[in-house]
């Protein structure tokens, strides 16, 4: 029976390369699924994320530089703020409020109190942006791995598919394309499948680094922002 006559467009379907391929390709091609799958589910974690903190940091940014007191602005964050903002708000205030508690900032020894207040507020803050730079970034280098990963296990299911085709000439001993073109199909598939899992884990690992990088960025600059208000305080205490 002519190899040709069983081969049919359905005989290349996706689903059709995937039951028919060998089981160390079918292997890759689920792990590039179940890769991709995950590469998705952060994708989709992140734009969600990244635009709630974006929203949420321009409206409280808008309600600090509304002159209301920054003491009235930290309250109304609530004991446990989720975003980042409040958060350094309420530890720079924290910082102020003791000092003062302890009669640091008290006339005669206020000057030198003043640069320490401030070199601990400085302090707390940079640990805070750190914290929350690393919290943006989780989930990043998942993508990382996916995005450079997946093209080299498709590769390999393409160079084992291929390697099965030579084994159907070797015991057919038969050259005819239709003999090799369903393992040759099969090999290319799983190509097609890494490039797929890879490309968007890709970009989407690109985009959110600049997202990750721009935040961090912003809660440097608000930092520098609560440190300057702090000393404008100070400056009026005298």
């Amino acid at each position: 029976m002519d190899p040709a006559a069983t081969l049919t467009p359905e005989s290349f379907s996706p689903l059709h390369l995937f039951l028919h391929a060998d089981w160390v390709v079918k292997g890759v091609l689920v792990g590039l699924l179940l890769a991709s799958l995950w590469s998705w589910a952060v994708i989709i974690d992140k734009a969600f994320r990244f635009a709630a903190l974006d929203r949420e940091a321009d409206r409280f940014e808008d309600k600090v530089v509304s002159g209301r007191p920054l003491e009235d602005v930290a309250a109304e964050a609530g004991e446990a703020p989720r975003h980042a903002l409040p958060r350094m708000l309420q530890a720079a205030l924290r910082e102020w409020r003791g000092a003062r508690e302890k009669g640091l900032l008290t006339a005669g020894h206020e000057d030198a109190q003043a640069v320490f207040l401030v070199q601990r507020i400085d302090r707390v803050l940079d640990s805070a942006v750190a914290r929350e730079s690393q919290r943006v970034e989780e989930g990043l280098g998942s993508l990382a791995i996916v995005a450079t990963a997946s093209p080299f296990i498709g590769l390999f299911g393409t160079v084992w598919g291929i390697m099965t085709a030579f084994q159907s000439i070797a015991i057919q001993k038969n050259t005819n394309l239709s003999v090799v073109a369903p393992s040759i199909a099969q090999a290319l598939f799983a190509t097609a499948v890494g490039l797929a899992a890879a490309i968007p884990a890709y970009i989407a690992y690109n985009k959110f680094s600049t997202d990750a990088g721009k935040f961090s960025a912003r809660l440097e600059g608000f930092a520098d922002d609560l440190v300057t208000s702090i000393q404008r305080r100070l400056a009026e205490r005298k």
